[in-house]
């Protein structure tokens, strides 16, 4: 039988003939798509297709998950993306090496801190969010085409062909799309360009069914498959780029697109028990916090608790407490600032932290502080997941940062911008829009990147990949990673009930407790009697794209049932 959540009902009544949920309960087991030759797994279920038949054709992960990453930007308008950016996790099974690609955006030249600050010295929020000024220089499509370059088998025109495809002869609008789109209306038609991709002719919303072409994005597509970065970068499409900021105010000039650059980074990792965690470096917090949270909880018996329970949870409240609180002083980019990676890894640091959390009384986040001094040595998104049937596989996740970014279109180009200039700390212990607070170390600075949640993830037991996940969900995307990966480390879920499980979210400031539906009355309200802040309604967390593969050729997946259109499509 399909099980329904309170939201997952929700959304039939709202996508009535499209709406599913693709995890399956069989008696009292969830279980995932299951694939012999390699799977994608995303949040849109052509995209996913289309780097299914690559993989069918013979090519490997990368080129999949490069295929994928441009076909969500026809399919996915809200986060996949030209003009933004993102981390991609590779692993190389023949090498045995995990590669961490930051093509994440960069500060405009010409960016300082005081950006977004009025004449009174208060944080502008629609300059900084829904402005020119807001967009930070894409580094989408340096990021895939680097990637395919160093890392694919076919061509760069074989793998942008099909989204070249969708965007020039049309895509039927699902019933998600056409839902997001209209949440979206007021927002996206205060850009001409928005609001002429994005809507009919006189102006009306699409419905479910229509044939949607994108012209101008096809045009962009075509001169990256023929020129690569270049095709972007310089030539027309950066004209048009530098057109609509000079029109708009914006920074972004043709020496700034000239100047991006890709990042190969060493990636993070931990151990939890047997298994080791390959995450994002900064200017990812994902990884750093999600590998310091893992070596927090370490240290209880976590499965002797019980799953969701409110003792359970409150270990990860106060867990995620401290790490955020970490985040807010000492994460941003490692090209402008010394993180202290390593010592915030250290497991004596975990123990620490560990050891000033009270088992039956919460913390108040007020008197929790970033605690590295006490200690001394002795982050809207969308993700996809790839694996190829050699053993290769991709975990990536992009954005705009909000879903549609700024809602500002390129007018000719056919995409988005971002607004991921929000995401640095516009003023010291000024929240950004997703209430996650920042210093110094996150300033706007020229040719910086702005620190990110986005946590891409490969989990390794015994020295061979078992699970590529990641999620979107702006400050919830660390949290959401960490009960996923608990589900399958700590209490033997599979990959479709891992994903399926009830989540929480708390991130130091606000002082709040968010919690999914399905956490039980009674556990919500013992969390209230020791003092914890909880927001009166449920909201839903995450969405996230996993594969599993714990030997052999049988590959599991599961798109989250948290939201419709996505799809683990296997290769048979």
């Amino acid at each position: 039988m399909i099980r329904l959540t309170l939201f997952s009902f929700f959304l039939l009544l709202v996508f009535p003939a499209q709406a599913e949920t693709p995890i399956i309960q069989y008696g009292d087991r969830f279980h995932p798509v299951v694939g012999r030759d390699g799977m994608v797994v995303s949040q849109e279920r052509l995209a996913s297709q289309i780097g299914a038949d690559i993989l069918a054709r013979g090519g490997n992960a990368v080129d999949a998950a490069v295929a994928t990453g441009f076909a969500l930007a026809v399919t996915l308008p809200q986060a996949g993306n030209l003009g933004g950016g993102g981390f991609m996790l590779i692993y190389l099974a023949e090498q045995q090496k995990t590669i961490a690609l930051d093509y994440r955006e960069m500060a405009p030249a010409a960016a300082h801190r005081d950006l977004f600050l009025d004449d009174q010295g208060n944080v502008d929020k629609q300059k900084a969010r829904f402005s020119h000024l807001s967009a930070g220089v894409p580094g989408t499509v340096a990021g895939l085409v680097e990637a395919q370059k160093n890392y694919g088998e076919l061509s760069l025109a074989e793998v942008l062909k099909p989204a070249i495809s969708l965007a020039s002869g049309g895509i039927e609008v699902s019933y998600p799309l056409a839902y997001s789109l209209q949440r979206a209306e007021q927002r996206l038609k205060i850009s001409q360009a928005s609001a002429g991709y994005f809507f009919r002719a006189d102006g009306s919303s699409m419905k479910p069914g229509d044939n949607w072409k994108q012209a101008d994005l096809a045009k962009t597509l075509k001169r990256i498959a023929q020129r690569g970065a270049d095709g972007f970068y310089r030539g027309p499409t950066a004209e048009l780029i530098v057109d609509e900021m000079q029109r708009g105010g914006g920074l972004i000039t043709h020496r700034d697109l000239q100047q991006y650059r890709v990042v190969e980074r060493e990636s993070v990792s931990g151990t939890f028990g047997d298994y080791t965690v390959v995450s994002m470096p900064p200017p990812s917090s994902g990884g750093v916090h999600l590998i310091q949270m893992l070596n927090i909880l370490e240290g209880w018996d976590l499965k002797a608790l019980g799953h969701n329970s409110a003792d359970y949870l409150h270990r990860l409240i106060e867990t995620m407490r401290r790490a955020y609180a970490d985040r807010s002083e000492y994460l941003g980019d490692p090209d402008f600032y010394q993180v202290p990676v390593a010592r915030l890894l250290a497991k004596p640091y975990a123990k620490l932290l560990r050891e000033g959390v009270d088992l039956d009384k919460a913390s108040l986040s007020s008197d929790i502080k970033p605690s590295l001094e006490q200690y001394q040595e002795s982050p809207e998104t969308t993700h996809y997941s790839v694996w190829d049937k050699h053993g290769n596989l991709v975990s990536n996740t992009y954005t705009l940062n909000f879903s549609y970014g700024s809602g500002i279109s390129v007018k000719g180009a056919g995409f988005l911008l971002n607004n991921e200039m929000d995401d640095f700390s516009s003023k010291p212990g000024s929240p950004n829009a997703y209430g996650l607070v920042g210093k110094e170390a996150n300033a706007i600075a020229g040719g910086k990147r702005p620190l990110s949640s986005m946590s891409p993830v490969i989990l390794f037991k015994e020295g061979r990949p078992v699970l590529a996940t990641g999620s979107p969900g702006g400050s919830t995307i660390i949290t959401v990673v960490l009960q996923t990966l608990l589900n399958m480390m700590v209490f033997d879920m599979n990959v479709a009930e891992a994903t399926a499980a009830p989540r929480i979210h708390h991130q130091w400031l606000p002082d709040l407790v968010i919690l999914e539906p399905g956490i039980g009355a009674d556990t919500r309200a013992k969390l209230k009697q020791m003092g914890h802040k909880v927001m009166p309604e449920p909201r839903v967390l995450g969405r996230t794209q996993s594969i599993s593969n714990f030997g052999g050729p049988i590959f599991f997946g599961a798109t989250d049932y948290r939201w419709p259109g996505g799809a683990a499509v296997p290769v048979n």
